[in-house]
């Protein structure tokens, strides 16, 4: 299709994703409906619009510069947060609660590749790639894109199916606090806090992402460190997925460049808790870059081509997400979480740490926005590793 912004109009395309982001950014801090929708759903729909309308092309070297480099740089600069020992201490119950929904996923997916995977084109790789996603987030599904060779078709039919049932279902966990029907079954204290302390007109996300103290050194800190872990990482995944004396499987696990980095950095923030949590701005910095990559997932495929072509991907990616959501609420009722821990949990899984937290910052749960974005942010560590362990040695037994 022919589009106003060419392929390679490379730095018309950068404008277009870069401003964007800072739009989507915008708007969830100036006005209080795009708070409540996020900016992360902002930034993704709008570059679907964009893209199906004919704006900008679905396929450019730029976004593959995104996915390449950007993506991967975002990686460790996200997890300068994953100190083990305060995910544990800090998340609390939350941190329990994502676990319940992670395993909804698991389940999802399992019972998605029975269900579906006979007819679905490369089963193993969407199953791995959806798994990914919601587990972790955006970054997880790259990274098994990459480690089950997806192709390109297959890649930006999942990317459009994941993306719209995520936007869907962060629509629903809005709506659910305000049902009566679970206002009665569960337990809701964050709701009824937020509800007697809302002002009239406040934007909460304005005020958690407000002005902070930061210095030209902590930029310094945050940007290399990053490269830095990033390229020890790659150096590192390519000799251990060349190395003849390991088995092929395990090759496969520690080749994969975003399990070693995503490990490397978790060891590093545990041991050196003092230097990445001195280092201001990484969470602003790593979201930002989160925003631009969320624009680029926007763009790469048809929503008319989903429907005509690969709805069977729609219906299993819809599939998980319900499976997730019922195993986090029956599960989660049964061991007594409340329903706001239950429900910033399922976010996390579903759509990452920017969309959990955003949610239980538009929804005014305070004490809950920590907890949300620490347990996303574990979400990115064990979503590469559970859906790299499912994808070599139980999607292939399940599709015989």
């Amino acid at each position: 299709m022919e589009t106003w912004i060419k392929a390679d109009d490379i730095w018309s395309l950068w404008a277009i994703i870069v401003g964007w982001a800072a739009v989507s950014i915008y708007l969830e801090q100036r006005y209080r409906w795009a708070a409540k929708v996020s900016g992360a759903i902002i930034a993704l729909l709008g570059a679907l619009v964009l893209a199906n309308l004919g704006v900008i092309p679905t396929d450019s070297p730029v976004y593959d510069t995104i996915w390449g480099y950007v993506v991967l740089l975002a990686v460790p600069i996200m997890l300068f947060k994953a100190n083990l020992r305060k995910i544990w201490l800090e998340s609390g119950r939350t941190f329990l609660a994502f676990h319940i929904a992670a395993i909804g996923t698991v389940v999802g997916s399992i019972l998605g590749l029975l269900f579906f995977g006979r007819w679905m084109p490369e089963a193993l790789q969407v199953a791995a790639m959806i798994t990914g996603s919601y587990i972790g987030g955006t970054v997880n599904f790259v990274a098994m894109s990459t480690q089950f060779q997806a192709s390109q078709n297959v890649i930006n039919a999942s990317i459009v199916a994941d993306n719209l049932n995520m936007a869907l279902y962060f629509f629903v966990l809005l709506a659910i606090p305000s049902l009566l029907f679970f206002r009665r079954h569960y337990e809701h204290p964050y709701e009824k806090a937020a509800n007697e302390g809302l002002r009239e007109g406040e934007n909460r996300a304005a005020s958690y992402w407000g002005r902070k103290e930061i210095a030209l050194l902590d930029i310094a800190k945050v940007v290399a460190a990053g490269f830095i872990l990033v390229a020890v990482s790659v150096k590192l995944a390519g000799w251990m997925g060349a190395h003849p004396s390991l088995p092929a499987a395990l090759r496969g696990i520690l080749g994969s460049k975003y399990f070693v980095v995503t490990t490397l950095t978790v060891v590093a923030v545990t041991l050196c808790p003092r230097f990445f949590e001195e280092a201001r701005g990484s969470q602003e910095i790593g979201t930002f870059l989160i925003y631009i990559f969320l624009v680029v997932i926007g763009t790469p495929a048809s929503v008319r081509a989903i429907f005509l072509q690969s709805p069977i991907i729609l219906l299993f990616c819809a599939f998980v997400v319900l499976v997730n959501m019922v195993v986090t609420l029956l599960v989660g009722k049964l061991f007594g979480f409340n329903l706001e821990e239950l429900l910033v949990s399922s976010n996390a899984t579903i759509g990452g740490p920017t969309t959990a937290a955003a949610m239980a910052i538009s929804k005014g749960w305070d004490d809950l926005v920590l907890p949300a974005m620490l347990v996303g942010v574990w979400g990115y560590v064990i979503g590469n590793w559970i859906a790299i362990t499912l994808g070599q040695a139980v999607f292939p037994a399940l599709l015989g």
